[in-house]
């Protein structure tokens, strides 16, 4: 019964990193993960979950074959969702007071709570919906959005590699103009 809180309290406090596109209201609502297998060191404070890992709360959500999560002894949760070889692990999550939707993918993601930081690498690609309309588009090998400050940077090269056949090397983005009304949102 120990570990079944701890895991509940855990997966509750993964929504943490991500609040600067999470919706208000997601932060209350409880955290539901589904995966094959769990494997949790309670000395490390490391909890592993494996097999077409699903997790929500609220609007986020997250797809990945695998998730880590550490928790450091302050209570911040330090992340990273890997996806099945060949494939992305996905996040999608609605803006706060907005009709609008973030999504990215990538091989993997990276979550930095402290720093409130999302890193997707790898054939990374982050999205823009508002409603059900893609309106922004943006690919990379490496996108870090720095959800304090509402930045984030893209770069089309691998860390000190050339270019994937995948990949130009090259960041690609389409960035859809706003309408005049929405301008000031």
């Amino acid at each position: 019964m120990k570990n079944f809180l701890f895991v509940c309290c855990l997966a509750a406090a993964l929504q943490s990193p991500l609040v600067a596109w999470a919706e208000k209201a997601d932060r209350g609502k409880p955290m539901n993960i589904e995966a094959d297998n769990l494997d949790h060191d309670e000395l490390k404070q490391l909890s592993i979950f494996t097999g077409k890992v699903v997790a929500t709360k609220g609007s986020l959500v997250l797809r990945g074959a695998r998730l880590e999560v550490l928790q450091d002894p302050e209570g911040y949760q330090y992340g990273l969702l890997i996806a099945e070889p060949g494939k992305k692990a996905f996040y999608r999550q609605k803006r706060e007071g907005l009709d609008e939707w973030m999504e990215g993918e990538g091989e993997r993601i990276e979550y930095d709570s402290r720093a409130d930081r999302v890193t997707l690498i790898n054939r990374a690609e982050i999205r823009r919906f508002r409603g059900t309309v893609l309106n922004d588009d943006i690919t990379g090998q490496r996108i870090v959005y720095e959800n304090l400050t509402d930045q984030f940077t893209v770069d089309g090269k691998q860390a000190g590699n050339k270019p994937s056949a995948e990949s130009s090397g090259r960041v690609r983005a389409v960035l859809t103009p706003r309408k005049k009304d929405e301008a000031g949102k």
